[in-house]
């Protein structure tokens, strides 16, 4: 099989572009001549490679003319995987104790692109062989979390976010007037609420995690099955959820007390 086709050469073209970032990181900063002598490419291809990166603010021109460094947008990329790992590392004990007392299932998520991101799981002591939920990209509109992470969004942002609401039980909320109605309740309110909605026999309440600024950074939840979460349980559950994405939002900076 041919290896020099369209797929290939872009590889090589990303594959490329890393190592000029790994050559910027180790050198501070560089001119094209010596990134394409450096890389044993043309010095053209060094120059489209940079020009992108340019463009995409991975890398920037540098006060020594023809020299260039890493841009700006590497610190956002940065600052946004460590926001996360910052979340996981803050709420883990605070998940441990959530799910000892509840006995149900703990996760953290956030928001990516248009859907939810499970960061962390914690299985409490009732929740035999639960399902793994980390590394998964889970519905919005359909989850507790999720509605907590939309609650973070103005309502275009959530129109556009979240443009098709498909079934997936008959409680699924479908049209986004409705879901509209909902997160605004869950912004009052402080927790959302989902029974029955992601899959039949499943309910998870969940609060929102803030940052420094009072931003929903990412969403807590307890989830378990329909028959031990029942109105009674849920009742009991909301108010320990809210203190404990309260107690993560304060190790992470959030000074509302």
């Amino acid at each position: 099989m041919s290896n020099s086709g369209p797929e290939a050469s872009g590889v090589q073209a990303v594959e490329r572009a890393l190592r000029i970032l790994d050559l910027l990181a180790r050198s501070g900063e560089s001119g094209v001549t010596t990134l394409a002598a450096d890389m044993g490419v043309h010095k053209s291809t060094a120059f489209r490679l940079v020009t992108t990166l340019e463009r995409g603010g991975l890398v920037e021109q540098s006060e020594h003319r023809g020299k260039y460094r890493l841009g700006m947008g590497i610190l956002r990329l940065a600052g946004a995987t460590t926001a996360r790992l910052d979340v996981v590392q803050e709420a883990r004990p605070v998940c441990r104790k959530l799910a000892s007392a509840t006995g149900e299932t703990v996760n953290i998520s956030v928001l990516s692109e248009r859907s939810a991101l499970y960061l962390d799981q914690v299985a409490g002591p009732s929740a035999l062989q639960s399902h793994n939920w980390v590394g998964q990209h889970i519905p919005l509109h359909a989850t507790s979390n999720g509605k907590v992470l939309l609650s973070g969004l103005v309502p275009d942002e959530i129109a556009a976010t979240v443009p098709v609401l498909p079934a997936l039980t008959d409680h699924t909320i479908t049209e986004l007037s409705r879901l509209q109605a909902e997160v605004d309740e869950v912004r009052a309110r402080g927790y959302a609420l989902a029974v029955d909605e992601l899959e039949v026999g499943l309910t998870a309440i969940a609060a929102p995690i803030r940052n420094a600024h009072g931003d929903v950074l990412a969403a807590l939840s307890v989830s378990g099955p329909s028959f031990r979460l029942d109105e009674r349980r849920i009742r009991e559950v909301v108010p320990v959820v809210q203190e404990a994405a309260r107690e993560i939002s304060h190790r992470l900076g959030w000074g509302e007390r």
